[in-house]
C-alpha cells in the first residue's frame, strides 16, 4: 500500500461576478472621460458665445442695392429708331431714341419767323420814337414862334397896329399848337415806355420770341433722346413706331460700378451696431468662397413698415406686437465690385463686427459719389442757340 499521499492540487474558479465589475468599471472611467470631453467642449462654446459671438449680428435677409435711372421722354414725337437692348453697355450721352421730328421742325421755324417779326416790330418802334421826338420839336418850334406873335400882336393893338380879331386868332392857334404838342407827347411817352432802356436784342417783346424760340429748340434738340449716365441698358419697353408723349417710360439704365447692400436687421439686434464698423458680406451668386469687405454706412431713418404702402396703425384693439426690421446701408469696395460683379436684388448674407468701435449712430458715413448722382447731358441741350438768337436778331435789325 503505497502511503506517499499525492498533492492535492486547487483549482481556483473565478468569481462569476469579477467580469462584470471589471467592465463596470471601464464604463465608469469612459463616462467620466466623455463627461470631461463635454465639461470641455461647453466651456469652449460658452468662452465662444461670450467673447465672440455675442460681438457680431448677421442676418440673410439683405439684398444688393444699387441705382435703377429710369429713361423717359421729354417731348412727343414718333420713335423712328431703338439703338439699344437690354444688358447693351451704353456711355453718357449716347444717343439711344430717336423721334420723328417733324412738328418740332415745323414749331421750331414758326418760332424763329416770330423772333424775326419781334425784332422788326420792335426797330418800328424806335424809328416812331424818333419820329416822334423830332415830330415833337417841330412843333415846339412853330408854337414858341405863334407865342411871340400873339405877344407882339398884344403890344400893338392899342396903337391899332393889328384887329381884334388877329388877337383872338393867334390866340386860338397857340391853344390848338399847345393841344398838338401835348398830344404828339403822350403818343412819344407810350412810344418811350415801350423800347426805354432797351435796344431791339433785350426788348421784353424780343425776350418773350427768345423764349419761345428756345423752347422750340428744346422740343426739336429733345427728339433724340440720350442716356444720362453710363451703364447698363434694363426694362426697355419702347419700340419703333410707338407714339410717345412726355414722361413716356422708355427703359432703364443700371450703373454697376455703384452698388450697395441693404441688410435688414431685427430691432433688437442693433444695440451695437454703429457707422463704419466692418462687414463681411458673401452673396449666393458666388457662394462663400467670395467674400467682399464692407462697411456700415448708417441706418435707415425708420422700419420698413413705416415707409410701406400701408404704414402699421398700432392704435387699435387687435394689436399684436412684431419685432420690426431695420434696414442697414452696407458700402462695397469698388475693386472687389470690378473684380466680382454684382447685380441689384441678388441675395446676400452679411455679418457685421460690433467688435469695433463705429461712429455715433446719428453720424451715418453714406456720401453722395462724385459722378453718381449728377449729370450734363441736359444743360448742354441749349449749348449754341444763342448763337442762332443773336444771328436771327442780326439779321433782322434795321440797317443790318
Amino acid at each position: 500500500m503505497n502511503n506517499h499521499a499525492h498533492p492535492q492540487t486547487s483549482t481556483k474558479k473565478p468569481h462569476p461576478h469579477s467580469g462584470f465589475q471589471q467592465r463596470r468599471q471601464q464604463r465608469r472611467q469612459r463616462l467620466w472621460i466623455l463627461t470631461g470631453i463635454s465639461l470641455l467642449a461647453g466651456s469652449l462654446y460658452l468662452f465662444y458665445t461670450m467673447q465672440y459671438a455675442g460681438q457680431t449680428v448677421m442676418t440673410n435677409d439683405a439684398y444688393i442695392s444699387g441705382n435703377l435711372i429710369p429713361l423717359k421722354a421729354q417731348t412727343g414725337g414718333t420713335v423712328i429708331e431703338v439703338g439699344v437692348d437690354d444688358t447693351q453697355y451704353v456711355q453718357q450721352g449716347q444717343v439711344l431714341v430717336r423721334l420723328d421730328g417733324l412738328q418740332a421742325e415745323v414749331a421750331l421755324a414758326q418760332a424763329s419767323a416770330n423772333l424775326a417779326d419781334s425784332v422788326r416790330q420792335i426797330e418800328v418802334l424806335f424809328k416812331q420814337t424818333e419820329m416822334l421826338h423830332q415830330k415833337a420839336a417841330a412843333k415846339d418850334l412853330l408854337l414858341q414862334r405863334s407865342r411871340l406873335d400873339l405877344a407882339r400882336y398884344r403890344r400893338v393893338v392899342a396903337e391899332g397896329g393889328v384887329s381884334a380879331q388877329q388877337i383872338e386868332d393867334s390866340e386860338f392857334l397857340v391853344r390848338e399848337q399847345e393841344a398838338e404838342l401835348k398830344q404828339i407827347q403822350a403818343e412819344l411817352g407810350s412810344s418811350e415806355a415801350l423800347v426805354a432802356h432797351t435796344d431791339a436784342a433785350d426788348n421784353p417783346k424780343v425776350l418773350q420770341a427768345v423764349a419761345a424760340f428756345k423752347q422750340a429748340y428744346l422740343d426739336w434738340y429733345r427728339q433724340q433722346i440720350v442716356a444720362p449716365v453710363s451703364g447698363y441698358v434694363a426694362k426697355r419697353s419702347i419700340q419703333a413706331g410707338e407714339q410717345v408723349r412726355p414722361e413716356t417710360a422708355l427703359l432703364s439704365i443700371v450703373p454697376l460700378d455703384y452698388l450697395w447692400v441693404e441688410a435688414n436687421f431685427l430691432e433688437d439686434e442693433l444695440h451695437q451696431v454703429q457707422p463704419g464698423q466692418p462687414v463681411a458680406v458673401s452673396v449666393d451668386l458666388y457662394g462663400s468662397t467670395v467674400v467682399y469687405h464692407g462697411e456700415v454706412q448708417g441706418l435707415a431713418a425708420g422700419t420698413g413698415s413705416v415707409f410701406g404702402l400701408l404704414p402699421p396703425n398700432n392704435a387699435t384693439g387687435n394689436y399684436i406686437h412684431i419685432v420690426e426690421r431695420v434696414p442697414v446701408r452696407i458700402s462695397l469696395p469698388a475693386a472687389e465690385l470690378a473684380a466680382h460683379p454684382l447685380r441689384p436684388g441678388l441675395s446676400a448674407k452679411v455679418s457685421i463686427d460690433t467688435s469695433r468701435p463705429g461712429h455715433p449712430v446719428l453720424q451715418p458715413l453714406t456720401t453722395v459719389p462724385e459722378t453718381g448722382y449728377k449729370t450734363d447731358v441736359y444743360s448742354r441741350q441749349l449749348a449754341g442757340v444763342d448763337e442762332l438768337v443773336k444771328q436771327i436778331i442780326a439779321e433782322n435789325r434795321y440797317g443790318k
